[in-house]
């Protein structure tokens, strides 16, 4: 669900709206599906979670944080339903090219591209990350190297980010 701007830009109920879908969704879809995932053990749960996740895009503050709170689920539930016999896994993209997100649009540049992903693309790492059990992949992989500068430096990149909104 796009998150539709930044936390001043966008009303209070879109803020809710954004978090309920994507880090409470999250959170009732794993709990609702609990008994069958124990009763069908070795089971896997796969959040679609996004690099957004990971790093401070540009003015997307409740879209960033409900992405923030929902990776820190699938890491933090991983552990716990391990004993159970469930696996937990993360998928972090970056944007991918769909009807109501058509990023291609808008990173048309040849660098762009590269980083723009297909549904495709991103199904065929879901599968991935079952089959080779995973914890968290990145799609494409070139955007763990946001998340790890990000862990490393967020002081640095917050304030980048805040240039870069004021450039806009």
């Amino acid at each position: 669900m796009p998150g539709g701007g930044g936390f001043l830009e966008i009303p209070a109920e879109r803020i809710d709206q954004v978090t309920r879908v994507n880090y409470l969704g999250t959170v009732w879809s794993a709990r609702a599906f609990l008994p069958l995932l124990e009763h069908g053990a070795p089971s896997d749960v796969v959040v679609i979670a996004s690099v957004a996740g990971t790093t401070i895009p540009l003015a997307r503050g409740p879209y960033v944080a409900s992405k923030h709170a929902q990776l820190a689920f699938a890491r933090s539930v991983a552990a716990e339903l391990a004993p159970r016999g469930i696996r937990a896994h993360a998928i972090n993209p970056g944007p991918v090219d769909t009807a109501s997100f058509p990023q291609k649009k808008a990173l048309a540049s040849r660098f762009g591209r590269h980083l723009v992903s297909t549904p495709d693309r991103v199904a065929g790492e879901v599968l991935r990350a079952v089959a080779k059990d995973r914890r968290e992949i990145f799609v494409p992989a070139v955007f763990r190297i946001a998340a790890a500068a990000q862990g490393l430096a967020p002081g640095t990149l917050s304030r980048l980010s805040g240039r870069l909104e004021r450039l806009r």
